[in-house]
């Protein structure tokens, strides 16, 4: 791990720079004024509020501008970030402190630079049809339904058959641990923590919504503009996610993807191939920005 790569600055005047964290800051709103609006309400919603929810990053927190490794900001207005977290002041302009960066969080950008470069050197694997979430509620009974405001849209009989009929092939952990206890050895893949960067493939929707998450794992170097493309696509992974999915949102009017016929497959394959292309050019992205800090 090498801290000192980044050799050659860019600086940034006042102009420039402001009118990109303000450009930022709209964009974030716009995106985020739904569930912001909710949480005033104390509302919530299936499908949109997961990625603050699993996540974790609350929209101020997404809102916080970052232009990346070899960014220096002039200005005084600059220097308020001076007491950010791994900022600092060079020759009176401010810039991320990979150096202090990497001693904290160098652990972090191996794992991530490598469970990402392993993900893109594989083939996505196309049609497991959203069954994760099948198997999550399979046999669970009414009151092991993780979203209990929805109902099932075929049934918990039905939605078990389904399960039955299909061969499940979940190769994402933070899926798989989800499962109910009877659905775990129906999967043709058991996958652990350990296992992850020899099974991640970029077919998977939840590596795709995990863009996302890696993005603000590595924040503040991560450019600001980078993660909002990472929460965009999240954000559309997520709602086929759930179209796909066993429950029945049509009381947030959400169409379902029926996966159970073959109109419903072909439907998902299509976007779920057109998903993994979107998410393996997030992830040269970001690679690329690990490399700024990479040995």
């Amino acid at each position: 791990m090498n801290a000192e790569t980044v050799t050659e600055p860019t600086t940034l005047g006042v102009a420039t720079w402001t009118a990109r964290a303000e450009s930022h800051g709209e964009r974030v709103d716009a995106a985020t004024a739904a569930q912001r609006a909710r949480r005033g309400r104390g509302e919530s919603h299936p499908v949109e509020d997961f990625l603050f929810s699993y996540y974790g990053t609350t929209p101020s927190q997404l809102r916080r501008w970052h232009p990346g490794p070899g960014v220096r900001l002039e200005g005084a207005a600059a220097l308020e970030r001076a007491s950010w977290k791994h900022y600092r002041v060079v020759e009176g302009s401010v810039e991320l402190d990979v150096a202090a960066f990497v001693a904290a969080r160098g652990r972090a950008v191996d794992f991530v630079k490598g469970l990402l470069t392993a993900t893109v050197s594989r083939p996505a694997r196309l049609g497991c049809f959203g069954l994760h979430e099948w198997a999550m509620v399979y046999r669970a009974g009414e009151d092991g339904v993780r979203h209990q405001q929805v109902p099932l849209r075929l049934g918990q009989a039905a939605t078990d058959e389904v399960v039955e009929r299909h061969q499940i092939a979940c190769t994402h952990f933070d899926a798989f641990r989800f499962f109910t206890p009877e659905a775990l050895s129906r999967n043709a893949i058991q996958p652990t923590r350990e296992s992850q960067s020899e099974l991640e493939q970029p077919g998977c929707l939840h590596a795709g919504m995990d863009t996302y998450k890696w993005a603000t794992k590595l924040s503040p170097l991560v450019p600001s503009e980078l993660t909002m493309d990472c929460f965009d696509l999240a954000s559309q992974i997520r709602l086929l996610d759930m179209q796909a999915s066993p429950y029945d949102l049509s009381g947030y009017d959400v169409e379902p993807v029926r996966i159970e016929t073959a109109a419903g497959k072909t439907a998902y394959i299509e976007r779920q191939r057109e998903f993994a292309e979107r998410s393996n050019a997030l992830r040269y992205r970001l690679i690329d920005v690990l490399d700024t800090v990479a040995d």
